[in-house]
């Protein structure tokens, strides 16, 4: 039997790529889905892709920015699944001006909101249950932006996954011993929506061999399928033009 099975995991910015993909790896895993994002025929779309793999779903169209809204949404989930046991803060935006000197005040704020804030109210809204419970895993979908500064990334978005990154260690740091554990995950290049929005256009080449939404939630399930004794703090997962020599396709 699974590790997953029967456990409920919570996932962000679900209705679309890497969350999408989470979703349903975790599903086919054995984990019943609560599914967050702002769009909610999005999310109806993978919650019925989720009880077709055998779990249950539950929606909740909300915004990571609003704590009440997210209060909500966690008494409803214990209400009618039981405790959350894993979280996936994967919810994150990016904007077309991404640098210090060009994005507006509006710009940074949305995305350090979304990014960084939105992945703390969530996190502080599951703490009370799993320190009662003595268990609990945290999964932040950061970036390899987290760990190094770009303009491609911009300053935002950069500055909110290297934030998020340190938010990681904090939990470990402060919840470790009530045996709630945090992992961020770094992903390079990967194939979602979000490439629209790009000041640059990706090529063809280059998009076909980034990582693909499974791939990191293949990652997930992993970490999330490991025993309470273990913790991955940071897990780097890179398409693997990104660690070669050669120039970039």
């Amino acid at each position: 039997m699974s590790a997953l099975q029967g456990r409920v995991a919570w996932v962000t910015g679900a209705g679309t790529g890497i969350g999408r993909g989470i979703a349903l790896g975790l599903a086919h895993a054995g984990a019943d889905l609560v599914l967050t994002g702002r769009r909610q025929e999005l999310l109806e779309e993978v919650a019925n892709l989720v009880r077709g793999a055998g779990r249950q779903a539950r929606v909740a169209a909300v915004d990571v920015t609003d704590r009440a809204g997210i209060a909500c949404a966690v008494d409803e989930t214990t209400r009618r699944f039981g405790d959350i046991h894993l979280l996936v803060n994967n919810a994150g935006v990016n904007t077309m001006r991404r640098t210090a000197t060009e994005m507006t005040p509006e710009d940074w704020d949305s995305v350090v909101a979304v990014n960084l804030t939105g992945a703390f109210n969530c996190f502080r809204a599951v703490y009370p249950q799993m320190r009662e419970r003595g268990d609990g895993l945290i999964i932040n979908i950061a970036s390899m932006s987290g760990k190094q500064t770009s303009l491609l990334g911009g300053a935002a978005y950069c500055a909110s996954k290297h934030g998020m990154v340190s938010l990681t260690h904090s939990i470990n740091l402060e919840a470790a011993g009530h045996g709630i554990r945090a992992c961020a995950i770094c992903p390079g290049e990967v194939d979602t929506p979000i490439l629209a929005i790009r000041p640059e256009p990706v090529s063809a080449k280059r998009q076909s061999l980034m990582l693909q939404p499974e791939d990191i939630a293949a990652a997930v399930v992993f970490v999330a399928s490991l025993p309470p004794r273990v913790a991955i703090p940071e897990l780097w997962i890179l398409p693997t033009y990104q660690v070669s020599g050669q120039p970039l396709p």
